[in-house]
């Protein structure tokens, strides 16, 4: 049976240009590989725009990034264009969502990841690429959802032709999150494959083909969604997973125990954006922007209540353990990944972890140092190796040398 293609993503690096990009390659994912015992590792890349637009425009630099990926036998199959630059800035929190899918910008974004990746391939190997779910949900109109499809529609356009000029398919994926114009996996199912149909105007067309969706393991978790359930609904809608996103959120049980509010609060930071999500005794998710809002730190605004469970957006290490009261979802990524390895071409879907919190981890948690972080990444590979795979990681050929309520405001 084919085996997914494991990967980790580098947006946990903060490197965004190709000299800082090489050398994470070298400080971390090389010794990463070795060190999970691999003899080939993927590397889901992060590349912030202005480094996909010079890699775009530059064969040279193609060549050395790909000389540098051969020299450390890694390979990429997959990128992350969530992110469009500033993701390790000191306060990323709304501005990560900018610019939105109304904006040319983010097109051209995606445009050059792609024309990027489809030369970095391996042979016999299709890419994805993960992108935001069109914007935050405010301030979004009408005429930009209208903008966001006439982007799709090109952007598919534009796929095809890749795929006829070099012979190598490149997938972009649709990853919802929570507190986006699409929340859930059933709000980007909703919007998506409406406008794949053929009843749907030619210029305004979608090619599922080319676009799918990119299940966040941790964002499906939150919202409280049934793993086997979700996948089913995107492929029931003639959609597919394009790549799943290993990740965990943080579980209370019951924040209304002893202790259990402290513990959960020492996860509050400034940089991310955590959303919470409480699910009540009546099966309503009832949400809230940011772990500090929910616990009910900002004056203004109540926090959630904390009769019923909660989940946090905040990726845990998929080996941690939290301590108690606190857990990780682990369970709904197993869920997940085994649903969509059932699932109309599940064993093509990428499986890229992505745990990019590890700065901002707890103090007794955090990595002390390259080396830490080098064997943690190491020990995220081997869990999903075991407990997702449940054989070896599997790599691509090595590459040739040379509807959610809507919650209460956020600060930015």
């Amino acid at each position: 049976m084919t085996q997914m293609l494991l990967s980790y993503c580098t947006n946990v690096h903060p490197a965004e240009d190709l000299d800082g990009v090489i050398d994470q390659l070298a400080r971390y994912a090389g010794p990463a590989r070795e060190a999970a015992g691999l003899d080939t590792l993927g590397v889901g890349l992060w590349l912030p725009a202005e480094l996909a637009h010079r890699l775009d425009t530059s064969p040279a630099d193609r060549d050395c990034l790909r000389a540098a990926l051969a020299e450390h036998r890694l390979q990429v199959h997959t990128l992350n264009a969530f992110p469009y630059g500033g993701f390790h800035r000191e306060v990323v929190k709304l501005a990560v969502y900018s610019p939105t899918w109304a904006e040319r910008a983010r097109l051209d974004y995606v445009l050059a990841c792609a024309r990027v990746l489809a030369d970095l391939l391996p042979d016999g190997v299709d890419g994805s690429i993960s992108t935001l779910p069109l914007a935050w949900r405010a301030p979004w109109t009408r005429a930009d959802d209208d903008e966001a499809t006439r982007a799709f529609a090109t952007l598919s356009a534009e796929l095809r032709d890749l795929a006829r000029r070099t012979g190598r398919t490149v997938r972009v994926a649709i990853e919802p999150e929570p507190g986006c114009v699409l929340d859930t996996v059933e709000d980007v199912v909703a919007w998506l494959a409406p406008r794949t149909g053929p009843e749907y105007p030619a210029d305004r067309r979608i090619d599922p083909e080319h676009v799918g969706v990119c299940l966040d393991t941790c964002h499906l978790a939150v919202s409280f969604a049934d793993p086997a359930g979700a996948v089913r609904r995107i492929t029931d809608a003639g959609l597919r997973v394009v790549k799943v996103q290993a990740s965990a959120a943080l579980e209370v049980a019951d924040p209304s125990a002893p202790g259990a509010r402290d513990a959960v609060g020492r996860f509050v930071e400034q940089r991310y954006l955590h959303q919470v999500r409480e699910l009540t005794a009546a099966g309503e998710v009832l949400a809230s922007d940011d772990l500090p809002v929910a616990l009910g730190h900002e004056q203004r605004r109540p926090g959630l209540p904390g009769d019923g469970p909660w989940r946090v957006h905040f990726h845990v290490p998929l080996h941690h353990e939290p301590a108690a009261p606190l857990v990780a979802t682990t369970d709904v990524l197993r869920q997940a990944v085994a649903a969509v390895c059932e699932a109309p071409h599940g064993a093509d879907a990428h499986l890229d972890v992505e745990t990019y919190t590890w700065s901002v981890l707890p103090p007794d948690t955090l990595p002390d140092g390259a080396d830490e972080l080098v064997a943690g990444i190491a020990a995220e590979l081997r869990w999903a190796g075991e407990h997702l795979l449940a054989a070896p990681v599997a790599a691509a050929p090595a590459p040739a040398p040379a509807p959610a309520p809507a919650p209460e405001g956020v600060d930015a």
